[in-house]
């Protein structure tokens, strides 16, 4: 498989995101000497797609799928899971506001992605503009720093 096509469906999926993406989508551009910046804005950009599609998921077909038992229990896992770090988020959201939902997204842990930011903003009722702004943000602020990240490894590679 193509490394940058693994890199944009690691970035879209809800585990992975562009933690997963932009590091393999840096190494693809390094190794062939294409120019990061394109590579770096496509992966973003594929994260922030996500978010449109999250919310599409959950406006439209969340309800539909409900009826199907694996699907239920497996979601019902997930948003307990999200519930806890939802009510952190809404704790610091009256302090911080919509900036809070951008800085959980933009720290490059495992689940603190668009996809969580999403489904927290979707638990909270939150509005839909403005989450969709602070998720993007988030995701940009993310990719900066994992592609800051990347790029120290990959130097220190260089170097052995």
């Amino acid at each position: 498989m193509n490394q940058l096509l693994l890199a944009i469906i690691l970035s879209i999926l809800p585990i992975t995101e562009l933690r997963a993406g932009l590091p393999v989508a840096v190494d693809y551009a390094l190794k062939n000497n294409i120019s990061i910046i394109p590579i770096f804005f496509l992966i973003i950009l594929v994260n922030i797609a996500v978010i449109f599609l999250v919310f599409f998921f959950l406006d439209f077909f969340h309800k539909w799928f409900l009826k199907i038992n694996i699907y239920k229990r497996v979601f019902g896992y997930f948003v307990e899971r999200t519930r806890k770090k939802a009510e952190s988020v809404k704790e610091k959201m009256s302090v911080y506001g919509f900036l809070a939902l951008a800085i959980f997204v933009a720290i490059p842990l495992p689940a603190t992605g668009a996809w969580t930011g999403c489904l927290i903003a979707w638990l909270l009722g939150l509005d839909r503009k403005k989450s969709i702004a602070a998720i993007g943000l988030g995701v940009i602020v993310a990719g900066i720093i994992i592609l800051i990240a990347s790029l120290g490894v990959f130097g220190l590679i260089g170097l052995f």
